[in-house]
């Protein structure tokens, strides 16, 4: 998990600087949990309330991306609220990152999208003997997911914010039980602005919009699958990859994923397995968005080889990485059968000749 707060916050710390806009937010949130499975009803007993305190810049060019993202808003949010049923699910407190891309902006006003990532804790999760009806999450420490629709309305140094997001909880399948929490917040903030922001003429226009990269990435886990408080199983792999970009801000991804996961073994104990038959190869394919050094990616992949065939053939991925100036890249997505999380990848890898 700390890879996560490296990867999103890399690129909040990387452009920081003493002349850049920076603000203060507060804004107070309500929501409710959505029981996204049936076994799930029992715990969406009441609202869920909380408030976040941010801390943001404001593009202001010295970065060739900044124009291409219309001056987005970055920086740092911090969380604490309920989720749904305070009883069974109790508070949780979290920190993420943020970036929020204009979509319709005018002098005063702006319609974003908003994005960010972080961990949060929680207070009260699964146990067998004491709250074996908190079936959400069953580890104290979980990533938090936030996605938003942001209207944003400026006078002077002051804004007022009104926000739909949805903020989900979950450990990657790292323990189960795991189903995760999925809250929609509607919330209405205040922003005061600390420090004003000189525009500047980027340096970097001249960079080349498309061209190919290539590198590999090897990946270590580890899984828990049902039953509870069952063993954990060790996942390894290693990814042949090649980017394309297109622009400063779109980009694919393809890889060829070599994939060995122990946790094959618990599927049918009865069916004799030997190492090389957990093995499993698949292609990916998937679009990505950069960031400057920093990328998000999200998309499918298709079993090559998968010899027990337990689950569905096609996977998914959703992740983000980090691209140091000599091609050293960390990362960290979440690999998924749908809406099933099957386990995080932390990674290290190289990209060539970059």
């Amino acid at each position: 998990m700390k890879s996560l707060i490296t990867a999103v916050f890399g690129l909040i710390l990387t452009t920081s600087y003493a002349q850049t806009e920076s603000w203060l937010e507060v804004r107070p949130k309500a929501g409710f949990l959505i029981a996204h499975r049936s076994i799930m009803g029992h715990v969406t007993n009441e609202h869920a309330f909380a408030v976040e305190a941010s801390y943001y810049f404001h593009g202001n060019g010295e970065k060739y991306w900044h124009q291409d993202y219309n001056d987005p808003r970055y920086g740092i949010s911090l969380y604490a609220g309920t989720v749904g049923n305070t009883e069974l699910l109790g508070s949780y407190y979290g920190a993420y990152g943020f970036m929020s891309i204009p979509l319709i902006h005018t002098k005063k006003y702006e319609f974003a999208g908003r994005f960010g990532a972080g961990m949060a804790y929680a207070s009260r999760v699964y146990n067998h003997e004491t709250n074996n009806l908190s079936i959400g999450t069953s580890t104290r420490m979980n990533a938090l997911i936030s996605l938003s629709l942001e209207n944003r309305y400026q006078f002077g140094n002051h804004a007022v914010n009104f926000i739909v997001d949805m903020t989900h909880f979950s450990n990657g399948a790292t323990k189960v039980p795991n189903l995760g929490l999925n809250v929609p917040y509607i919330s209405l903030g205040y922003g005061y602005k600390i420090q004003d922001g000189m525009k500047e003429k980027p340096s970097h226009l001249d960079l080349l919009h498309r061209y190919w990269e290539f590198g590999a990435m090897g990946i270590a886990s580890v899984q828990e699958v049902y039953p509870v408080n069952g063993r954990k199983y060790p996942v390894f792999g290693l990814n042949a990859v090649a980017r394309r970009f297109f622009k400063h801000t779109v980009g694919m991804e393809v890889s060829l994923d070599a994939m060995y996961k122990g946790s094959l073994r618990a599927y049918h104990p009865d069916v004799p397995k030997t190492d090389g038959e957990l093995l499993q190869l698949g292609f990916f394919t998937g679009y990505l968005l950069p960031f400057d050094r920093f990328h998000l990616v999200v998309g499918m992949g298709y079993y090559l080889r998968d010899k027990f065939k337990f689950q569905e053939q096609v996977y998914h991925r959703v992740g983000m990485r980090y691209v140091f100036a000599n091609g050293l890249n960390i990362n960290l997505a979440l690999k998924s059968h749908w809406a099933r999380a099957d386990y995080l990848e932390y990674g290290i890898g190289y990209t060539f000749k970059r």
